[in-house]
């Protein structure tokens, strides 16, 4: 075989390797993400991960009871920063304490309170060095029982990017503080 011929050979098997892998569909496009919560996305704002955080003991939560209400929210905005201005829900009253800013670029981060075994809510220990970010905590205080397995319907209201409605799962288990 000539030097031409192997040059054209190994050209032809390049170019067919190159292509083995086109227009197939990979395992893992239509992929969930693997957390708890459910998403959201409305404008240049994404809800990630929200999800009701508390533990059941009984055939249901009950009435009267407090849960952690967790979530993040990204800006994706590269100049428009945007303002949690409230949280409602058919299941309680929803309450916020700390920042509800997310920046341009940013994130709001909402994890559970501070409390007797955790002296700092997780967010603002885990972004304490990171920029553009905000912190907060939320609970809600049921109206009603609630139990694992369903979704309850909340209304994240937005300054610019106005409400948005989502169902929110009971994630199966309390937060690990290890």
């Amino acid at each position: 075989m000539n030097r031409f011929n192997r040059v054209v050979t190994a050209l032809a098997v390049a170019a067919a390797l190159a292509g083995c892998g086109t227009g197939q569909i990979s395992q893992s496009a239509d992929q969930a993400p693997a957390v708890n919560g459910t998403s959201a996305t409305v404008g240049d704002l994404a809800l990630r991960d929200v999800r009701i955080q508390a533990a059941q003991d009984g055939d249901a939560l009950e009435a009267g009871q407090t849960v952690d209400l967790l979530f993040v929210a990204t800006n994706q905005s590269t100049d428009t920063g945007e303002e949690l201005t409230g949280i409602s829900s058919s299941i309680g009253k929803v309450s916020v304490v700390g920042g509800r800013s997310v920046p341009a670029g940013g994130v709001l981060v909402v994890s559970a309170p501070a409390g007797p075994d955790l002296p700092t809510a997780p967010a603002s220990k885990a972004l304490s060095e990171v920029s553009n970010a905000s912190t907060a905590a939320a609970t809600v205080t049921l109206d009603k029982a609630i139990s694992n397995g369903l979704t309850y319907d909340f209304t994240f209201d937005f300054k610019n990017a106005g409400p948005v409605r989502i169902a929110v799962p009971i994630s199966a288990g309390v937060l690990s503080h290890h």
